[in-house]
C-alpha cells in the first residue's frame, strides 16, 4: 500500500521533507514497527517529544506524529490524534483471526437456549438452560455461559471466560481469557461460630462496547445489579465488587480493586493498582494515579494521588519533602535541645 493511501485511510496529513522527491508519497508500506526497529518500508509511531532523538535516527519510511511534534529529518504523517492514527494503521496490515460459523461437536448447548445466526461455538463450550445470545457470537474453547443469561450481538468470549447465571451483556462486548462476569459478591455475616455467607441474589449487567481483559472479575450484586456502562474498558486483573456502578467510557487499568457499592462516573480514569473503599464516588472525568488508595469521594475532574488520596499537586509536594524527613526531624531535635 502506497504511503499516500495509508495517510488518507488513517486520516493523517502527509508531510514530506522539503528536499524529498515526489515519489516519496508512493513508497510501498508493508507494516508498522517500533521506532527503533522499523525498516525502510515500514511505518513507526511516536508522540512523546522525548523520543524525538529516536524519531530522527529511525530507518522508517515515515513516522506517525502529533501535529505539533518537532520537525525531524523524516517523512511524517501528522495527526490531531496520533494514537488513533496508529491504531488504524495497524488494522491496515494486521487482521485478527476470523472464525467461521460452526458448532464444535464437543460443545454442550441446552435445548432451551437460543443462539443467533453465524455463531462460532468452540470445543467444550457449555451453554446452560434458557440462555439467549444474539447474532455473530464467537465462543472459544471452554467458555461457560450459565443459565438465564442474556447477551446481545457480536459477543466475543476468549477461552475460559465465564458468564454466571442471569447476567445481562449488551452488544459488541469482548471478554478476554479467564474473565468471570457475575461471580458471587464478597458478603459474609459475623456469627459466634464464624462467617455466614450472605446470598448474592442480584446480577451483573454490562453495556454495549465494553471490553474486559484477562482474569478480571465483576461480582454480581447482593441485591439489584452491578453495572458496567457502555464503552468502559477494564484491564487485566481488575476486581469490581458487588453493587458497583460504573458509568460510560470509564478506563480501569490493571490490578484496580473496587470495594462494594463504589460509583465511578463517566470518563473517569483509574490507573494501575488503585484501590477504592466501598460506597465512595469517583466524579466525572477524575483521574486516580497509580497505587492510590481512595477512602473518600473524589470531585469531578480532580487528579488525585497517594494513600489516602489527596490532590495530585499536594501529593507531589509531600513526595518532595518525604526524603528529607529524617534530616528535618534531626534539625527539630537539635533546636529543642538548644533551647534554654
Amino acid at each position: 500500500m502506497k504511503l499516500k493511501e495509508v495517510a488518507s485511510r488513517i486520516g493523517a496529513r502527509l508531510d514530506l521533507l522539503a528536499d524529498a522527491p515526489a515519489r516519496a508519497a508512493d513508497v510501498e508500506i508493508t507494516d508498522v514497527a517500533a521506532i527503533e526497529e522499523a525498516g525502510r518500508s515500514e511505518l513507526a509511531f511516536v508522540t512523546n517529544p522525548k523520543y524525538a532523538a529516536a524519531a530522527r535516527t529511525t530507518q522508517a519510511a515515515a513516522v506517525i506524529v502529533a501535529e505539533d511534534f518537532p520537525p525531524i529529518p523524516r517523512v511524517t504523517l501528522r495527526s490531531a490524534n496520533p494514537h488513533l492514527a496508529y491504531a488504524k494503521a495497524l488494522e491496515l496490515f494486521h487482521r485478527p483471526p476470523r472464525y467461521e460459523p460452526a458448532v464444535h461437536p464437543t460443545a454442550a448447548i441446552a435445548k432451551s437456549s437460543k443462539i443467533g445466526a453465524n455463531a462460532h461455538i468452540g470445543a467444550y463450550v457449555v451453554i446452560e438452560e434458557d440462555v439467549e445470545i444474539g447474532a455473530n457470537c464467537v465462543l472459544l474453547p471452554h467458555v461457560v455461559i450459565y443459565r438465564g443469561v442474556r447477551i446481545g450481538d457480536n459477543f466475543f468470549a476468549h477461552a475460559h471466560a465465564v458468564v454466571r447465571e442471569n447476567c445481562r451483556i449488551g452488544n459488541n462486548v469482548l471478554l478476554q481469557n479467564g474473565v468471570v462476569v457475575g461471580c458471587d459478591g464478597f458478603g459474609f455475616a459475623k456469627t459466634e461460630r464464624g462467617w455466614y455467607k450472605v446470598l448474592q441474589s442480584g446480577k451483573a449487567v454490562i453495556g454495549d462496547n465494553v471490553e474486559v481483559q484477562a482474569n478480571s472479575c465483576i461480582d454480581r450484586a447482593s441485591l439489584g445489579e452491578t453495572h458496567v456502562g457502555r464503552g468502559t474498558k477494564l484491564d487485566n486483573l481488575a476486581h469490581i465488587g458487588h453493587n458497583c456502578e460504573i458509568e460510560e467510557n470509564v478506563l480501569i487499568c490493571a490490578q484496580v480493586g473496587l470495594a462494594g457499592s463504589t460509583v465511578i462516573r463517566k470518563n473517569a480514569i483509574l490507573t494501575g493498582q488503585v484501590g477504592v473503599v466501598g460506597h465512595c464516588t469517583i466524579g466525572e472525568g477524575a483521574i486516580v494515579t497509580p497505587q492510590t488508595g481512595v477512602a473518600n469521594d473524589v470531585e469531578p475532574g480532580k487528579v488525585v494521588s497517594g494513600s489516602p488520596a489527596v490532590d495530585h499537586r499536594d501529593w507531589l509536594r509531600y513526595s518532595a519533602v518525604l526524603p528529607k524527613l529524617p534530616e528535618l526531624v534531626r534539625a527539630i531535635r537539635r533546636t529543642k535541645r538548644e533551647q534554654p
